[in-house]
């Protein structure tokens, strides 16, 4: 077992759009085998190489009785409903606020091996998917926030013992969800 550190908001790497996976070596494979083990220790729903600190393309889920990782993940939203409920992150510890989302995605990739998959998911699957797809871009949950909600959470975030007092940045995501954050 490899739990890592995990990459806290303020962190320059959350912020940069991850590298596409080229090489499907034992490298990657160690890779998936860190980001497992660590969002297992931790709880979470799923986990990107950036939080790890690793710019590369690549996240694991393990959410609503589903499991697996995606490399070079790409997602399609289905439909036109959306979600909205709470959202937290391995990367701002402790917190939450609701959040809206696609309820229905597929998402193609590769797994650690090279082969293509492709996973379908709504409701919690949907939103670790597109979670953690965001993250790839360097783009957080609270970017998606409505403007009155992302500004609450950063006042949180700035208030919480973990926070080590960088400049808060706010992205948008190339993934569009409705024509709204």
């Amino acid at each position: 077992m490899t739990v890592q550190p995990i990459r806290l908001f303020g962190d320059p790497v959350l912020r940069t759009r991850a590298d596409e996976v080229v090489d499907f070596d034992k490298e990657l494979r160690t890779l998936v085998q860190d980001l497992w083990d660590t969002m297992e220790s931790q709880g979470g729903a799923g986990i990107a190489a950036p939080q790890l600190g690793v710019g590369l393309r690549v996240f694991t889920y393990h959410c609503d009785g589903f499991a697996g990782h995606l490399v070079n993940p790409e997602f399609s939203v289905v439909g036109d409903e959306e979600q909205f409920g709470p959202e937290g992150c391995l990367s701002i510890p402790g917190l939450s606020w609701d959040c809206r989302r696609a309820r229905h995605v597929v998402a193609r990739g590769w797994n650690m091996h090279g082969d293509p998959i492709e996973v379908e998911g709504t409701d919690l699957l949907a939103r670790c998917i597109q979670h953690e797809t965001d993250h790839l871009d360097g783009v957080l949950f609270v970017d998606r926030l409505d403007d009155e909600t992302r500004k609450a959470a950063l006042r949180e975030i700035r208030g919480s013992a973990w926070f080590d007092g960088a400049a808060p940045v706010i992205k948008e995501s190339p993934h569009p969800l409705f024509g709204r954050r």
